[in-house]
């Protein structure tokens, strides 16, 4: 496509028309010519903003941008009503594709009940593979908003779902090709099929309604990264035992073949949880068909431990997701 804004034509055709799902609060939305959207808040509601770009896979990228937003969203206690997207596209970019990755933002968006509410659609040199930056916007009670700073020493730390299961699928769909020489085809299809947990918007709610403090969703630098952020912002300990953590057999496997560590892999679809009662909320999320344990304990002072039974190591500082690496290989 020529450089620029999208033809009005493509863009009423595969973008617009696409976008189906429809919610009450928005009183203005995506349209030829409309730059700003609307939303309406009833008495004692606030706005909870959030926004992230898509960039580490050109694969299910529309399906990827809606969760990731909407899982931050879920993390601050907010439902998440509408979407703002900026797509910056290639010149190699056909209509198809654009289609194609609007058909996804709209599955995604209907699976959560969330309104594509505006944005901006572009072709320019300034990228060589779709990229999709979304801006969130979700409402919650003035008095339920959550935060990643709102654990205190004593409450357990839950964890919902397995860490790594958004690389997991990333890895076995952007490497098919290469895995297929080591794997059985019913194994890839199981990891590339662990993209369909990566919402933690239901978590969310659940783990609101039974007094959660603090949730952070479990993103780029894996739980080690989720769980330093969660003690840097809330001012407190850890000792976290590593053998509580949940991780898939195919998420073991797909790390070992690349040399990557997958307590430091990309793992949206998993929740950090702060809770009085981290027994109780387990059983709750499971009661709901979420998998979930409690991991370990928060504590005073600043020490954060992890425990691999008699072994004391020390969480480092976020570092560099691990998922990068199979792009140098």
């Amino acid at each position: 496509m020529k450089i620029g804004k999208i033809p009005e034509s493509v863009l009423k055709r595969s973008v617009f028309k696409q976008i189906r799902t429809k919610r009450p609060e928005v009183l203005i939305g995506a349209g030829v010519g409309e730059d700003c959207a609307v939303m309406q808040l009833k008495e004692n509601e606030v706005f909870v903003l959030s926004t992230d770009p898509i960039t580490g896979t050109g694969k299910d990228i529309g399906e990827l941008a809606v969760h990731i937003t909407a899982n931050d969203l879920a993390s601050a206690g907010a439902e998440p009503v509408g979407m703002l997207l900026t797509v910056l596209l290639p010149e190699s970019i056909e209509e198809a594709d654009i289609r194609r990755m609007m058909e996804e933002v709209e599955r995604a968006c209907a699976k959560l009940h969330i309104q594509v509410m505006g944005g901006h659609t572009e072709v320019t040199r300034a990228v060589n593979q779709p990229l999709i930056s979304v801006t969130g916007v979700g409402k919650a009670r003035e008095d339920r908003v959550i935060t990643t700073s709102g654990a205190r020493p004593g409450q357990d730390i839950v964890l919902t779902k397995w860490i790594g299961i958004e690389g997991t699928s990333i890895i076995a769909k952007e490497k098919e090709e290469e895995l297929k020489e080591r794997f059985p085809a019913p194994f890839l299809e199981k990891a590339k099929a662990f993209g369909e947990w990566i919402s933690v918007v239901e978590d969310g709610r659940i783990a609101a309604d039974m007094g959660a403090t603090a949730m952070h969703d479990v993103t780029e630098g894996g739980i080690y990264g989720a769980l330093w952020e969660l003690a840097e912002a809330s001012g407190i300990g850890l000792e976290i035992d590593l053998k509580a953590i949940p991780i898939r057999q195919e998420t073991v496997e797909l790390c070992e073949v690349f040399g990557l560590n997958p307590y430091y892999l990309i793992s949206s679809g998993s929740m950090l949880i702060a809770a009085d009662r981290g027994h109780d909320l387990v059983r709750g999320l499971e009661k709901a068909g979420i998998h979930a344990a409690v991991i370990g304990k928060a504590t005073a002072g600043n020490d954060r431990v992890v425990l691999n039974g008699e072994e004391r190591s020390f969480l480092e500082r976020p570092r560099t997701d691990e998922l990068y690496k199979i792009y140098e290989q």
